[in-house]
């Protein structure tokens, strides 16, 4: 039996295998309201309790996405998120990471334009977890759509202090430019809230992916609410 090895953990490639991977429709239902967020707590707010707010609002899909936390602080908290996730039926995904998405046996793993390409990232995850790609350009969406990608980031869709490297907007516009050429879900990315989200769905979204439209907010809770009272709107 193959095995991969990470880190001090050995886990085999049948059992990675032995999930079954969403649907192309599933899959576009559950970018909806996709929340992007790190392990620190905001404002006296655990990140496990910001993600449960978050939840109970609508958020249909968690990315765990932290670029500074030692790696065993990611993984004690990522268990959590991803046991969250489970007991409310939210895919749960890890970004950049596909070694921290395999040891917190993630849905998915989204990776950018500077990470592993989505092919290698495939060989190592299997069939059994979807594959997210960031792309800012209609060339990087072809790419990754010839490589594999399971569902397209696009973005930055408006301006955001979110993601330092986030670059500038490309507007809603490169989604409908992106949708007429493809029908893998699409999420937009950067700059959303609930006052513009209509357009970026408008353009071909399946779903938003947020940060400080969420995060940032008083309540969380109803932060999500009003996102998903948006996408409810655009899709009943």
């Amino acid at each position: 039996m193959d095995k991969e090895v990470i880190g001090n953990q050995t886990m085999d490639n049948e059992t990675i295998a032995d999930k079954e991977i969403m649907d192309k429709e599933t899959l576009r239902k559950e970018l909806g309201i996709y929340l992007v967020m790190g392990i620190t707590d905001v404002d006296g707010i655990s990140a496990v309790e910001m993600a449960r707010q978050a939840v109970e609002g609508g958020v249909t899909m968690i990315q765990l996405r932290e670029k500074k936390a030692p790696l065993r602080d990611v993984l004690a908290k990522g268990r959590e998120l991803r046991e969250l996730c489970r007991q409310h039926n939210v895919a749960f995904v890890v970004n950049d990471r596909v070694d921290v998405a395999m040891l917190l046996e993630a849905d998915g793993v989204h990776v950018g334009q500077d990470d592993i390409p989505a092919r290698e990232a495939r060989e190592l995850v299997g069939p059994g977890m979807f594959i997210g790609v960031s792309a800012s350009s209609f060339e990087e969406a072809c790419i990754a759509i010839n490589e594999g990608a399971d569902y397209l980031g696009i973005g930055s869709i408006y301006a955001t202090k979110s993601k330092d490297d986030a670059g500038a907007p490309v507007t809603p516009s490169l989604i409908q430019s992106i949708r007429s050429f493809t029908d893998l879900p699409i999420v937009g990315i950067g700059g959303i809230t609930a006052e513009n989200a209509a357009e970026v769905f408008a353009n071909g979204a399946d779903g938003v992916a947020v940060i400080s439209a969420i995060v940032r907010q008083k309540d969380p809770r109803a932060a999500a609410q009003k996102l998903k009272e948006v996408w409810t709107a655009h899709f009943r």
